[in-house]
């Protein structure tokens, strides 16, 4: 063979190897045949009756608003700072370990879409912002008054490479592992399975440690029967008191959202403190607080050049003074509402004993 010849061969080869351990590499949905056909009709009417209504826990927080989760390949997405920042800005719909109703199952071409509490917000169809006025002014809408129209709930997408395969409900639920647990009993169950092994067996046990928050002290402990408030110079912070003599009594102090003290009086007298961080979790999303908006320095105003604002009187939007009652004319038999003016007079001839006698 030429050399010529042999340099295109040889790259020829090389990119048909390539091409093959790429496809070898392409990993199969988990649970469901790489080769399974395009889901049937009959299949999807099966699963849309046995998921809808069905009741689940849920193992990740889903946020409110109009976005909800991707799972695909097992990954969900989006990342956990987009999705920190989308449950600080809507605020979260359920959190993991709730328990959920998926209220909406339907079937796309390359996705499967399941809606859980009422789904997310949604747009208003054309005939719900229709109002009709009746004789007292008063608009009434066409629309439904359910919670379509008060959105609480989100929603995840189940995408497949191509499309939809066949399946039946028990590799659907495999699938959705990630996001809902169908197997679990009770809302314990379902939490631990979202937690560190750490916490999971410190919960198990009932023990508390030091960097845990409050949601998984309480699975831990239950709720506190007393909760003390106080001040340690700048700081604040809450305690916890579980127990009382003469049994062991825990004192778990919370700064923000997170244990930073435990101290445990024993029966015998012994006082066990521990303030090492024991468990890192990563942060957990909060909702934003509206802020007050900074007025700016050029902001057009009513007030000469130098007059300070008056900060004693309340900040409230001037009232209307009330108009003065009109008065009503006086009726012909009735007293008259002025002492000091002389009555009324009157055109109409007197009648009954007011007429005059003639002799």
């Amino acid at each position: 063979m030429k050399p010529r010849l042999a340099v295109p061969v040889v790259f020829s080869l090389l990119a048909l190897v390539t091409l093959a351990a790429a496809d070898q590499q392409k990993a199969p949905t988990p649970g469901v045949s790489s080769s399974a056909p395009r889901m049937s009709k009959q299949t999807r009417m099966d699963l849309m009756r046995a998921f809808n209504a069905e009741l689940v826990y849920v193992r990740t927080p889903f946020p409110m608003g109009k976005k909800g989760l991707t799972l695909k390949d097992g990954k969900i997405t989006p990342g956990q700072q987009e999705l920190q920042q989308l449950i600080a800005m809507w605020g979260p719909a359920v959190k993991p370990g709730d328990r959920a109703m998926i209220t909406d199952v339907e079937v796309k071409d390359d996705r499967i879409h399941f809606e859980i509490n009422g789904g997310p917000v949604k747009k208003q169809k054309w005939y719900q912002r229709i109002q009709v006025s009746g004789s007292g002014g008063s608009a009434v809408p066409l629309g439904r008054n359910d919670s379509t129209n008060n959105p609480r709930g989100s929603y995840v997408d189940l995408v497949f490479a191509h499309y939809v395969p066949d399946m039946n409900p028990q590799e659907l639920k495999d699938l959705l592992r990630p996001v809902f647990d169908f197997n679990a009993k009770t809302a314990v169950e379902a939490y631990l399975d979202t937690v560190p092994p750490k916490v999971k067996e410190a919960i198990k046990n009932h023990n508390v440690l030091v960097g845990m928050n409050r949601e998984m002290v309480i699975y831990a402990k239950g709720r506190a029967p007393k909760k003390t408030r106080e001040k340690d110079g700048d700081a604040e912070y809450e305690e916890w008191i579980y127990g009382e003599p003469p049994q062991d009594v825990d004192f778990v102090r919370f700064v923000g959202d997170e244990v930073v003290r435990v101290e445990t009086m024993k029966v015998g007298g012994e006082k066990v403190v521990r303030t090492d961080k024991e468990v890192t979790l990563e942060p957990q999303p909060t909702v934003a607080k509206e802020q007050p908006e900074a007025r700016p320095a050029n902001a057009p105003t009513l007030r000469r050049p130098g007059e300070d604002v008056d900060t004693s009187m309340p900040k409230t939007a001037p009232s209307a003074s009330p108009l003065p009652p009109v008065a009503s004319p006086p009726s012909p038999g009735g007293p008259n509402p002025n002492p000091s003016a002389p009555p009324p007079q009157s055109n109409a001839p007197p009648q009954g004993n007011g007429a005059p006698q003639f002799e």
